[in-house]
């Protein structure tokens, strides 16, 4: 079983002009800023988990299938720390999940969907690492679209830009990721209308209570009940059907509206300080504490 990195020994210190892997300017800071796009990791994860090899390998075959929270907690950390940290630290914490991904293979143990028992499968095979990718590019894109404002074509093309200089830190090639937000689409269109999503009845199960039960104290659960209908609603409709989430017109009514309200009304009425997540003003990110002596620097 593939042991986690300890991420808790690197600490995480805020970027300052020039020493980040991104500016304040860029758009991969200016939609993970958003407090709301933190909603999208767990969409993504839902996203990971409807390819049936990857949910098989990595998800049940390594220590994530029992600390699913902690794994949800640890791609923050790892994300946010390239976002909005050091490039020393992003590097130390993505050359450990590289390090990991190397340990993690096999053959599946069961046939599903178009995937016969006996799928080889390795979590540094360049087209899981993209679909890993893909699916937390597209989370966030859809997620800051429907609830923060619209993005351009060009904004959108950047904001992928910048994300495949992410899919290099963890091992991708550049002609192994679509070039343009184009090409990106077009990726996105062919898996999520292709044969190769597949959510398993294990998948479904596992997912979904990581996702929409999260430890959360009683007086949290309107929190959490926002947030899985956030999460839930903004799923591609075939992903969303293959989890067997039900979906009526009220509630995509309620959807849109909701969305709607968020942004002609709170985007524009609601302070930095509180639509923007802790990190993004170089608060302490979960888990990793910061260096001693450190003084926060405004991202």
């Amino acid at each position: 079983m593939a042991r986690s990195p300890e991420f808790n020994e690197i600490p995480f210190r805020p970027a300052g002009p020039g020493e980040g892997y991104f500016e304040d300017d860029s758009l991969i800071r200016r939609v993970n800023r958003e407090l709301i796009v933190a909603f999208s990791g767990a969409r993504a994860l839902l996203m990971q988990a409807a390819h049936p090899v990857m949910f098989e390998g990595f998800f049940l075959k390594t220590e994530a299938r029992d600390s699913a929270h902690e794994r949800l907690a640890r791609t923050a950390t790892v994300m946010n720390t390239i976002y909005f940290g050091r490039r020393q630290e992003a590097d130390e914490m993505t050359a450990r999940v590289r390090a990991v991904h190397a340990t993690i293979n096999g053959v599946t143990d069961e046939p599903h969907g178009r995937f016969a028992a006996g799928t080889p499968y390795a979590a540094d095979d360049p087209k899981y690492l993209l679909w890993t990718l893909a699916a937390l590019v597209d989370s966030a894109d859809t997620i800051y679209r429907l609830y923060v404002g619209p993005l351009t074509r060009d904004e959108r093309d950047a904001l992928w830009g910048d994300y495949r200089l992410v899919g290099r830190l963890f091992g991708l090639k550049n002609d192994e990721m679509p070039a343009t937000i184009e090409g990106f689409d077009a990726y996105m269109s062919e898996m999520l209308h292709g044969d190769e999503l597949y959510v398993t009845d294990r998948a479904r199960e596992v997912s979904l209570d990581v996702v929409l039960h999260p430890p959360a104290p009683f007086y949290m659960r309107w929190l959490v009940e926002t947030a899985n209908f956030v999460i839930i609603g903004s799923l591609p409709p075939a992903v969303r059907r293959g989890y067997r989430l039900g979906w009526d017109p009220a509630r995509e009514v309620a959807r849109q509206g909701g969305a709607l309200y968020s942004r002609e009304i709170l985007m524009r009425v609601l302070p930095g300080f509180v639509r923007n997540t802790p990190v993004a003003g170089g608060k302490l990110l979960p888990g990793p504490p910061r260096a001693k002596d450190e003084e926060p620097v405004a991202a």
